[in-house]
């Protein structure tokens, strides 16, 4: 749709290597091809050059991409760091925890191989489009137009992924997908009325239908996958602790963090009878919980409306509190979660702001109900609405991924590091109550539910990958420990099947926080402020929690008051 963006890199450094140029090209070609080759990233990075297309989803692309991966590695390697001044030393450390990473999971993870993610990529892919203000409502349906065109011909190229037997769990997921993602389809169609010129328009619902019946027919080829299916959708404990090791947890292995999650299980649940006992001294802890999450809006409606209305208290708390600085530029849009996200997305999620868009915007997405649940309104009570929207915007989400998206660095926009993005998260949740937010008992019983859901992920990502619980055991559990509903707690560790150690990361994510801001603490002494510590932090990127350590210490200082 647009020319590709100029892309940016760190600025000279005073002690600039010989080198430092060479591994900044490398990193360059590196991101270029990566959006050539995926062009919903682009589009989810603010890159709209290939807005009109969905790429390769064969597997001989897959392949490719291996090779490119190892090619670039090899040559990242051979920079001699000596040639580097310090910051891009550490920029190369940091692209080959990347690279390791991404090979890891291409060679040795291969989810792409067992699982069928095409209807997900194809409702990314869209909805990246539709729901972002990046450009005029024409031109971004004429964008869709031709990626719907272009869906029959992705959906025939994933099928040749599938040369080993299928997850019958994920196989049923994206069938379920499938039934959902027509309804986007049909209001990308709807919006094109009174937008569009009646052959923009007609041009529109040709592409859809197109769409709409390879979509259909997709569904059948997944159905007829199930019988040759498999039931094994675990990681297995050798794959997993090596995966463990390379997300770089500041040295824990998987036993160090299945103990953290036990211990933060045991901690969370006395804090949360603590808190109940405050609202009613004479009332068992369930009952407590029954009535607070009774205290809930009327309507999904004005649930949308309590999500905004609380999520602007925060943000205002925070810049009274001088907690972190609040670029004045940043913006938000809060809506519902699209349908055929909602059997992932069980309470609420975030998008962040496209880096390369000229205007960005965070999303903060809100699921109604999974399965038209008729009790989900119960786990959009008040309380829950206010912490999540700590999480999910200020100063959780939002505010971190805003800021880390000015950071020029191409490495840190790459890098997957969700023990620092989901742990912030975490960690604002409490540091929220810790300068009175909302830090009532209900509410401290509600962040304490919260953290019982999150430890019981731990628990549950190292057992289920291990091999030692199925869904149905994972799934009483997590009911039992945290009262969800049934499709929520279901919905959840569904998730979980697919994603390894993506699940621990939030509070493991929160006790490395709170462990390095301790560590800084001590090490500044009266020249620790904790503004400053967040600032640094934040504008330092997502970048695993392992390095924030290392540059914080760089300088012998660390971030210290003014």
């Amino acid at each position: 749709m647009t020319n590709e963006p100029q892309l940016s890199r760190p600025a000279p450094a005073p002690d600039a290597g010989p080198l430092d140029d060479r591994f900044y090209d490398l990193v360059e070609a590196r991101f270029r091809r990566l959006v050539r080759d995926h062009p919903p990233l682009a589009t989810y990075l603010g890159i709209h050059t290939y807005d009109d297309r969905l790429g390769d989803g064969s597997r001989e692309a897959v392949e490719g991409e291996l090779e490119a991966e190892k090619a670039h590695l090899a040559a990242v390697e051979a920079i001699d760091p000596d040639g580097l001044s310090a910051t891009a030393r550490f920029e190369r450390d940091l692209e080959l925890h990347n690279l390791h990473r991404s090979i890891f999971d291409l060679e040795v993870g291969r989810l792409w191989e067992r699982r069928s993610t095409a209807i997900d990529a194809v409702g990314d892919a869209l909805f990246s489009v539709f729901a972002r203000d990046f450009a005029p409502l024409p031109e971004r349906l004429a964008a869709l137009t031709a990626r719907l065109d272009g869906v029959p011909r992705f959906l025939a190229e994933h099928r040749t992924r599938a040369q080993v037997p299928q997850v019958r769990l994920w196989q049923q997921l994206e069938i379920d997908q499938a039934g959902d993602l027509p309804e986007l389809i049909d209001e990308i169609v709807a919006a094109g009325h009174g937008s569009l010129p009646d052959a923009a328009q007609r041009q529109l619902g040709r592409a859809a239908g197109s769409a709409k019946a390879a979509i259909a027919e997709y569904a059948e080829w997944l159905r007829s996958t199930l019988g040759d299916g498999t039931d094994r959708w675990a990681f297995g404990r050798d794959r997993y602790d090596a995966l463990i090791a390379l997300r770089a947890f500041d040295g824990l292995d998987a036993d160090e963090i299945l103990e953290i999650g036990l211990a933060q299980l045991a901690e969370q649940k006395a804090a949360r009878s603590a808190a109940a006992r405050e609202i009613d001294p004479e009332a068992d802890e369930e009952t407590v919980i029954d009535r607070v999450k009774n205290d809930h809006p009327p309507t999904f409606e004005a649930a949308l409306e309590a999500y905004r209305e609380a999520m602007l208290r925060a943000r205002a708390h925070c810049i009274e509190r001088d907690l972190v600085t609040v670029p004045p530029d940043e913006r938000l849009t809060v809506m519902p979660t699209p349908t055929y996200l909602r059997r992932v997305i069980p309470f609420a999620a975030y998008f962040e702001p496209p880096k390369f868009d000229p205007q960005p915007s965070g999303i903060y997405v809100v699921t109604p109900a999974v399965d038209d649940n008729p009790t989900a309104l119960r786990e959009h009570y008040y309380a829950s609405i206010s912490n999540t929207s700590i999480h999910e915007a200020y100063p959780g989400h939002h505010l971190q991924l805003s800021v880390a998206a000015r950071h020029p660095s191409l490495t840190r926009l790459l890098t997957d590091a969700p023990e620092f993005v989901e742990g912030w998260g975490m960690y604002s949740e409490q540091l929220m109550r810790e300068h009175g937010f909302d830090d009532g008992p209900a509410y401290r019983l509600t962040m304490h539910t919260d953290a019982i859901w999150r430890a019981c992920r731990i628990i549950l990502d190292v057992r289920m990958h291990r091999g030692e619980l199925s869904v149905e055991e994972a799934t009483a559990f997590l009911i039992a420990e945290t009262g969800f509903e049934a499709p929520n707690a279901r919905a959840e560790v569904l998730r979980y099947t697919y994603t390894p150690t993506y699940q621990l990361s939030y509070l493991l994510g929160k006790v490395l926080i709170l462990g390095l801001r301790a560590d800084e603490e001590r090490r500044l002494g009266e020249r620790f402020h904790l503004k400053a510590f967040h600032d640094a932090l934040l504008a330092a990127g997502s970048i695993p929690i392992s390095f924030h350590r290392r540059l914080l210490g760089a300088d012998g200082a660390g971030p210290a008051g003014t």
